[in-house]
């Protein structure tokens, strides 16, 4: 295995820099976590888009010491809401999956699974073992791949960002990698 002497990581914010060199297995990491959170997604997705699915059930019963209680039972009251609320879940779910397994749009395939995982901690808000459950870790894991870039290793983010479209529209790369 060959080491590269320019892994580093660096970062300056507030005035306060941090550095790091990762080690050079690093890289097969950030995959393995990419492919894992994919695949956990992807097969979440699969079982409420292959089975029946309805979310209302979930809404309808959040505890009412979560901040989001009030919002949940709106919207589970709501038919409407209720009926997007049951396309979208499973489908980015699947979406999500796909989209980190083949390493495209993972910057915001990352946001969107993160931002999901925040709405189900605040579902299933139980604090009697403190803050931390496995949704908010879930969200941090999901915020590091994004931060990682880690569809620019061994994903399709890599190549799609050598496209022209992209130096023509360079905002983009907020969305890949």
């Amino acid at each position: 295995m060959e080491t590269n002497t320019i892994n580093r990581l660096e970062s300056r914010l507030g005035g306060v820099t941090i550095d790091g060199r990762p080690h050079q297995l690093s890289a097969w990491a950030v995959v393995g976590l990419r492919l894992v959170m994919g695949w956990v997604m992807l097969s979440a997705g699969w079982g409420k888009v292959a089975g029946e699915f309805s979310a209302h059930g979930y809404l309808a019963n959040v505890d009412a010491a979560s901040p989001a209680s009030g919002l949940f039972a709106l919207m589970a009251e709501s038919g409407a809401m209720m009926a997007a609320v049951d396309v979208i879940v499973p489908w980015t779910q699947l979406l999500i999956g796909l989209a980190l397994i083949a390493g495209v749009f993972v910057r915001l395939a990352a946001l969107g699974a993160a931002t999901q995982m925040v709405l189900f901690y605040f579902g299933s808000w139980d604090v009697a073992g403190g803050l931390v459950n496995d949704q908010l870790v879930y969200a941090a894991v999901f915020l590091a791949l994004g931060a990682f870039a880690a569809g620019r290793i061994v994903g399709l983010d890599r190549y799609i960002e050598a496209h022209p479209i992209v130096e023509r529209f360079p905002k983009l790369r907020y969305l890949l990698g």
